[in-house]
């Protein structure tokens, strides 16, 4: 079935007035997104979903998705910004033709393509494999947390919502009460046509209140049932792998798992899918944003979003992920001290992952003696095989300050430096983990298309600089 689209002017004849496009140079970033989104990227999944010729004809879905890949670019996320820009700067215009999509339009867009739009990220990272970008002889692992769109001041502890919710439904169960008792009252309280058994908005909103707590309560239990099951089920498949091998493990056996929540842990009613989870600036209510960073260029090769403040349980997944996008392994990897446990390690070495990952503090990992170092855990006894953690400390002290590990700082953190700070991306604008999966992805994307820009195009116009046009 044929499409139409709204017509989505780009090159125009010689002989035609100056156009918007003659205000752009030939290696702007604009222009390169519109070649790049026009020419190279498959778009299937966003033009596919618009099957009807009937009613008025869309903007042309690769130009929205120029449009909304560059403003990203820019540091512009907002639509109603987005809608400003493609009325006042010229490299917007470029892009649109001068047919300004309205804001609700682009907001539209971008919610009903979403998911699509995250998956753009392989095709752009295999498009830097193939310009030489990406070379996987190491890899850098690390977090950040993003702060959710919500409030910290939004949450609720388990303690504080039992006793809350019982508050609110006697509050009801008063209002009802009374209102029962002066039923005689009610025609000169409410007025003739009106039966007086309507409650007041406030009634409304406490119940709604109430049962958004019991809701939030039942959640909570149910998260913490999970993780216990998860947790025994985790340390019975340990047991059984040490039983194997003809280990035990030292020490008093563990308490079982509790199946209750702690008295402490929190519940967004704004986001419920974010945590509250500490960072450089305090407790804030946020998400654990993930990256895989390519020593070659700073590419981002694997990405991910988790709802859990510590970073242990990502760094399988993250490793896997490298494979499943590009269809090969690195053959480094560092990650620092978040990331490290047998079972990781152990999963890195049956890969075949020559990996560097940090025991405890970075400083401790790459300098530390047992000397120099008070704190600094005594070597393992002879007499026994050294654990893998054990092991993995001495390969890092031995290394020194050649080790590969001195990598872990200066792949990723570059890289949250300039999504963070010079793009301006610090919080999510969505919401729900889905939601901002996606939206890490699109970021994700962004990053590697610069990269990819300012390979080609060594004068191309960066965003900060097309920002201050």
């Amino acid at each position: 079935m044929s499409k139409i689209f709204r017509a989505w002017k780009i090159d125009q004849p010689l002989f035609l007035p100056p156009s918007v496009q003659d205000f752009v140079a030939e290696d702007h970033l604009a222009r390169f997104v519109v070649r790049l989104v026009r020419d190279d990227l498959g778009l299937a999944g966003i033009t596919g979903t618009y099957g009807s010729e009937r009613g008025q004809p869309p903007f042309d879905p690769a130009m929205m998705t120029a449009l909304l890949l560059y403003s990203y670019c820019c540091g512009v996320y907002s639509s109603r910004r987005i809608a400003k820009a493609c009325r006042e700067r010229v490299d917007f215009m470029s892009i649109v033709a001068l047919d300004a999509p309205d804001f609700r339009t682009i907001s539209d867009f971008r919610r009903r393509h979403l998911k699509a739009l995250g998956e753009l990220f392989k095709q752009i990272l295999q498009l830097c494999e193939k310009a030489g970008l990406v070379k996987l002889g190491h890899v850098a692992l690390d977090g950040t947390k993003i702060k959710a769109n919500a409030s910290k001041h939004k949450a609720m502890s388990y303690e504080r919502m039992e006793k809350r919710a019982a508050e609110l439904e006697a509050e009801v169960a008063k209002w009802l009460s009374s209102a029962e008792a002066a039923d005689g009252e009610e025609d000169k309280l409410h007025g003739r046509d009106r039966t007086g058994e309507e409650m007041p908005k406030w009634v409304v909103d406490k119940k709604r209140r109430a049962e958004t707590i019991r809701k939030a309560k039942a959640e909570l239990e149910a998260e913490a049932k999970a993780a216990a099951e998860a947790k025994l089920k985790a340390e019975a498949e340990a047991e059984a792998r040490r039983a194997a091998e003809g280990r035990r493990k030292p020490g008093p056996k563990a308490a079982p798992p509790a199946t209750e929540p702690e008295a402490k842990a929190q519940k967004n009613f704004t986001d419920p899918d974010s945590r509250i989870m500490k960072s450089k600036d305090g407790f804030v209510q946020a998400y654990n944003a993930q990256a895989a960073v390519d020593a070659e260029a700073q590419i981002i090769v694997a990405q991910d979003v988790t709802q859990s403040a510590v970073d242990c349980a990502q760094l399988v997944p993250m490793t896997d992920a490298i494979e499943t996008n590009l269809g090969r392994k690195p053959e480094q990897l560092s990650a620092d001290a978040g990331y490290c446990s047998e079972a990781n390690l152990e999963a890195l070495e049956s890969r075949g992952i020559d990996s560097y990952v940090a025991t405890g503090r970075a400083r401790d990992a790459v300098v530390a003696t047992a000397e120099g170092n008070p704190a600094a855990m005594p070597a393992p006894e002879p007499a026994r095989t050294p654990t893998r953690v054990e092991a993995m400390r001495a390969k890092l002290k031995a290394g020194g300050h050649t080790s590969p590990y001195r990598l872990r700082k200066q792949l990723p953190e570059p890289v949250f430096g300039q999504i963070k700070q010079a793009r301006g991306f610090r919080q999510f604008l969505l919401r729900g983990l889905a939601n901002v999966r996606a939206e890490w992805a699109i970021m994700c994307t962004v990053h590697n298309l610069l990269k990819l820009a300012h390979s080609r195009t060594p004068s191309c116009a960066s965003p900060m600089s097309a920002a201050a046009a």
